[in-house]
């Protein structure tokens, strides 16, 4: 796959190390995982690869990892690591649950230096395979400020992935963290066929990202009203239109116009993607 003129992979890079044997045994491996995937995850699966194609911008890639990604790889907080120019340091982004303060996990984990360092190495030395551990237990990866800020979320299981040049250098790392028994093989694997859609999606918003900013700030602070913020707050956790209605005694026609309203006011595509955009602009208080 093409990034910015550089092959990026996230399968097994032939190294030559092992025999025959071993390799078959990998490849096997791989095919009983894909064995895994039950219908309903398949249809999941390219739903997913659908939605993370029409990722352009920052709360594009919320909306999608924070909504029917949530249905593939149930997940607290996910931690996109680019390399720098220098190895051992990462440009970091994360998206979390909204009571996860995302800004706190990424300046614990770009402090971090020895667990990222250990991490990447444990994931190359793995050839390029994706790492499964739990944030409580007694492996060295377990340890230090990053271990210890998931231990405080309780968000114990872990997940980590990324991508590759054909150089075999790491691009890219994305971590995923959720409550304990939430992630295991099963997942590391879907996350495997996952992971080169959300490296394509993160640096198309990269590449927007300035656009994006520029946007943001030519926009009114709170362009929306209370009685919209309030259906927003609603929408947000999952209620119809006809719900909301009742709630606050209106129509679900009157709903449905504040709705339209609160879509085109934030420039959002659907009423996830409008919750998405709401918290990243700090408009929304939940």
């Amino acid at each position: 796959m093409q990034i910015g003129g550089c092959q990026v992979n996230v399968h097994t890079r032939p190294t030559g190390r092992g025999s025959k044997s071993a390799r078959a045994e990998r490849r096997l491996g791989e095919s009983r995982g894909a064995a895994l995937l039950h219908p309903r995850q398949v249809e999941s699966l390219l739903l997913n690869i659908d939605a993370s194609l029409r990722v352009h911008a920052r709360h594009h890639l919320f909306g999608w990892t924070q909504g029917m990604l949530q249905s593939l790889l149930k997940h607290e907080l996910l931690v996109c690591a680019l390399r720098s120019t220098r190895p051992t340091s990462y440009q970091v982004d994360c998206f979390a649950s909204p009571w996860i303060d995302p800004e706190r996990v990424s300046e614990v984990f770009q402090r971090d230096a020895a667990f990222v360092g250990h991490l990447v190495s444990q994931w190359v030395e793995g050839e390029f395979r994706p790492i499964v551990y739990s944030a409580g237990s007694g492996v060295p990866l377990a340890r230090g400020a990053f271990a210890a800020e998931l231990q405080r979320l309780r968000t114990d299981s872990v997940i980590a992935h990324g991508t590759y040049d054909s150089l075999g250098k790491p691009v890219s790392l994305f971590v995923l963290a959720a409550m304990p028994a939430d992630l295991g093989p099963e997942q590391a694997f879907l996350l495997e066929l996952v992971v080169p859609f959300l490296h394509l999606a993160w640096m198309r918003t990269q590449l927007g990202g300035a656009l994006e900013d520029r946007s943001a700030t030519a926009q009114s602070v709170d362009p929306l009203s209370a009685r919209e913020k309030e259906i927003l707050r609603w929408i947000h956790l999952g209620k119809s239109n006809f719900e909301i209605g009742t709630i606050l005694g209106i129509s679900p026609l009157t709903v449905k116009n504040h709705v339209q309203k609160i879509l085109r006011k934030l420039n959002a595509q659907n009423r996830t993607h409008a919750v998405g955009r709401a918290l990243e602009l700090r408009i929304l208080d939940i």
